[in-house]
């Protein structure tokens, strides 16, 4: 137990002394130092990449309608909060109702900010849907109508929930 414990401490005050140099974890990207990103052991690690696969974004099989109402769906469903809460008609009767009109004007702009944007960057021919021009109108489409639909179905779970609770 005493030569743990002592193993212990000698490999700890190993790695404190030896001033391990920051180039022994962080490496440029595939080894590159022209990409201008750092591989670290949070963003090369096999967790993050899964994770990140598995965003509606970037999940192979489904097509952009889908992946855009999934996000939007998300991002309408959390926006109405701070709009209700923080805005400024926040200790007035009509405060979530505000916060529900409010939230559907900063949907709108940001389908339009998305719509400029697949305008822009995208061409008609790629191999993967979400990288053609078609494929982000539809993205938009879909982010549009899950955004709405999430932004009023918070609305209404706010609205009766002395009735749910």
């Amino acid at each position: 137990l005493y030569c743990q414990y002592k193993l212990k401490i000698l490999t700890i005050h190993t790695i404190f002394l030896r001033r391990l140099s920051m180039s022994e974890f962080i490496k440029p990207y595939n080894n590159d130092p022209f990409v201008g990103n750092l591989a670290t052991p949070v963003t090369a690690s096999a967790v993050t990449k899964t994770w990140l696969s598995n965003l509606p974004i970037y999940r192979k099989g489904v097509s952009p309608l889908l992946r855009g109402l999934e996000v939007g769906m998300a991002h309408g469903y959390f926006l109405l909060g701070p709009f209700y809460k923080l805005g400024p008609l926040r200790a007035s009767e009509v405060a979530l109702l505000s916060g529900l009109i409010s939230t559907f004007g900063l949907v709108i702009i940001l389908t339009a900010a998305l719509t400029m944007y697949g305008i822009v960057s995208f061409d008609d021919e790629g191999s993967d849907p979400m990288q053609t021009s078609q494929g982000w109108s539809n993205f938009t489409a879909g982010f549009f109508v899950g955004a709405s639909g999430g932004a009023g179905f918070v609305y209404l779970l706010i609205l009766n929930a002395a009735f749910i609770i």
